[in-house]
């Protein structure tokens, strides 16, 4: 698999780790730089807790690109999307989660252990991956529009 080698966040809940497992290992098949923030067992845990760990290295700098993995992957991008600067997106088709990076700067893919198995995941993150934000105006100009509610509603209890 050819594509740009990235520092990429990996973490999930009880309820992901048997997928998170084989990402983590294909990611560094691949050649990219992988930290994986956890959870190491299938013990419960608090997918908000992971997402605060993913996020933050991705907002830090710390990590280019984030993936999260619990049971749905809708609990994660719910947390995810919590976070100024994080555009979450939960997918389970490679056209989603090629265009979730190119139209909208999507920084976190978000995956559902029992939805997606190991190989519709692998298909996924090249997808993820392999794309890049476009450079076009009108792409460029509504994620500067999201970045603007965030600003707009941060702290706000509306």
């Amino acid at each position: 698999m050819q594509q740009t080698r990235r520092r990429i966040v990996v973490g999930g809940d009880h309820a992901g780790f048997p997928l998170k497992g084989p990402i983590v290992a294909r990611l560094r098949e691949w050649g990219h730089d992988v930290t994986d923030v956890g959870t190491h067992s299938d013990e419960p845990v608090d997918f908000p807790d992971i997402a605060d760990q993913v996020c933050q290295q991705v907002r830090a700098g710390e990590a280019d690109r984030g993936i999260m993995v619990c049971g749905t992957g809708v609990g994660a991008s719910i947390a995810a999307n919590k976070y100024p600067g994080i555009r979450a997106a939960l997918c389970h088709d490679s056209y989603s989660a090629h265009q979730a990076v190119e139209h909208d700067d999507v920084n976190v893919l978000c995956l559902g252990a029992q939805i997606v198995g190991d190989r519709l995941a692998f298909e996924l993150l090249t997808a993820f991956l392999g794309a890049e934000h476009s450079d076009e105006p009108h792409f460029r100009r509504r994620v500067a529009k999201l970045a603007d509610l965030e600003r707009r509603f941060a702290g706000s209890d509306d």
